[in-house]
């Protein structure tokens, strides 16, 4: 008989803590909201008292997302609780998370207390929180390289405390699946009273190995894996959820497990959960990577076509991955369009639609095909990034370029609603002229840190898409823009990023110590 797996989504928490990923609350919402639709069981929306920011975007999502359980991260200690209660009870099933370390190398050299003492600390917290709530999830952080009679002591007194569920974390990613397996078994067969409660593992990628060792621990009795999109998190990541799930699905044969994951949607969530965090997805990346159901090879391109099982474990289908059977072009109507997207898993309300169906109108007259690359593009670029208030728009840009000619553009924008420019200036290029007329414009002090252009289908006619990192004031924010003109392309990215930093000087919370990970 098959067994459920429950799905514990950690992205809006332990994936917002990868470095240079930053969320605002619209877009931990614009997620949440992904997450919903594909029916995770469990959505850890943050860790309440490091910040307000935290605080707000929790209860944000608490308030709104209706389907799974809203979980907040504590550390063991009375104000913590407090406050992860104050931003999660308006969910339909909140559940406090508390955590506290068991391995000695924590207990000597981060925490500087014994055993015992953490044994109460642990047992006290518990306690405390089932004051608010039955749903308490115990997390034992570095439990991977904690004594093991340890944790059992410490596992067995949470749930006599009411704990209802026990997270064994492999915090540093140090084990290897044979011997994570054994060390859950060992878990199973000498915690006495775990019949009341269930097994949770939290593995991070250091090694590599995060879903090898998320899956070991659930052929030997862990029932909940915490795990987050694109497998984004501290250091080197956490185990992928497409992963994850995927694996669970294809290899039914020998791993008796399901999921409640409408797997359908996986894809739009991954692509939406980059471009919002700023960390994009490597293009060999498993499931929902570029080249994850491309095929170079002659001999694999035959097989496909002769068999898709040839050569393809699983369909696109399954992950949301769709092929164009039907070209969308200049003369498609707004009906067609709608259906199109919501294929893609895209619903968008009238006014977003109307929106994007403008731009695919006018990319229409200008791209002969209009690819489904091309159509997620303009949903990211006219939805997901405007999210953030659009103090500064592009008006006007003309750029001269070429070999007898030293490279100028000349810009008019808006800057807070009033036209600025046009401003005309020379560059070592005609991008690096665009940016220098832009920040003048913009009044601007930022740092250009990254830039990057690809093409997103094949072709002359191909849109360009430009990702760039600003640095302002220690403030680093991603921006992206999208254009058959790499150069207005740029020139949307760069703006793009101003907006994000100029968002985040007006509402961005003080935040306070980094949150210890689990």
């Amino acid at each position: 008989m098959a067994h459920k797996v429950f799905i514990f989504d950690t992205t809006l928490r332990d994936g917002e803590q990868t470095p240079g990923a930053n969320l605002n609350v619209d877009e931990k919402l614009q997620i949440a909201r992904h997450l919903e639709l594909l029916n995770v069981d469990v959505i850890e929306a943050g860790f309440p008292f490091s910040s307000p920011g935290d605080f707000e975007a929790v209860r944000a999502v608490a308030r709104e997302i209706r389907g799974p359980q809203i979980a907040g991260l504590a550390r063991a200690f009375v104000q913590d609780i407090d406050a992860c209660w104050e931003a999660v009870k308006e969910a339909t099933d909140p559940r406090i998370h508390t955590f506290i370390s068991t391995s000695d190398i924590h207990l000597k050299h981060q925490m500087r207390k014994s055993r015992e003492e953490v044994l109460e600390m642990a047992v006290a917290a518990v306690k405390y929180a089932c004051r608010y709530t039955s749903n308490v999830e115990f997390s034992a952080m570095d439990a991977s390289r904690s004594d093991l009679d340890y944790v059992v002591q410490v596992f067995t007194a949470v749930i006599d405390a009411g704990a209802t569920t026990l997270n064994f974390p492999d915090t540093v990613g140090y084990s290897i699946p044979e011997e994570f397996g054994a060390k859950i078994k060992y878990l199973v067969d000498h915690i006495p009273n775990l019949h009341r409660a269930i097994l949770s593992v939290h593995c991070h990628n250091d090694l590599g190995l995060a879903v090898a060792n998320t899956l070991a621990a659930v052929s030997n009795g862990v029932r909940q894996v915490e795990v987050t999109i694109n497998g984004l998190g501290e250091r080197a990541g956490n185990a992928s959820l497409e992963e994850v799930v995927m694996s669970l699905a294809t290899r039914g044969d020998l791993l008796h497990y399901y999921t409640d994951i409408v797997t359908q949607y996986i894809y739009p969530t991954s692509r939406l959960t980059s471009k919002l965090s700023g960390v994009p997805v490597q293009p060999n990346k498993a499931i929902v990577g570029a080249n994850a159901f491309a095929h170079e090879s002659g001999i694999h391109q035959d097989g496909v076509l002769k068999e898709a099982s040839t050569f393809e474990i699983m369909t696109p289908n399954s992950v949301g991955i769709k092929k164009s059977t039907m070209p969308l072009g200049k003369l498609s109507g707004r009906h067609a369009f709608k259906n199109k997207l919501r294929e893609m898993g895209f619903y968008l309300n009238d006014e977003e639609l109307n929106r994007v169906f403008t731009r695919f109108k006018s990319l229409a007259d200008r791209k002969k095909t209009v690819f489904d690359e091309d159509l997620i593009s303009l949903v990211e670029t006219e939805v997901i990034y405007k999210s953030v208030p659009e103090h500064f728009k592009l008006a006007e840009l003309v750029v001269l370029a070429g070999t007898m000619a030293r490279p100028s553009a000349n810009v008019k924008m808006e800057v807070g609603g009033h036209l600025a420019g046009p401003y005309s200036v020379l560059g070592d290029g005609p991008i690096d002229a665009t940016y220098k007329a832009i920040t003048h414009l913009a009044g601007s002090k930022c740092t250009l840190l990254k830039f990057a252009v690809s093409s997103i289908t094949g072709g002359t006619d191909a849109q360009g898409e430009v990702t760039v990192r600003l640095e302002e004031d220690g403030r680093v924010v991603t921006g992206q823009g999208v254009d058959p003109d790499v150069i207005t392309a740029s020139a949307r990215a760069f703006i793009n990023g101003l907006n994000r930093l100029h968002f985040l000087k007006e509402t961005e919370a003080v935040k306070g110590p980094k949150p210890e990970e689990l």
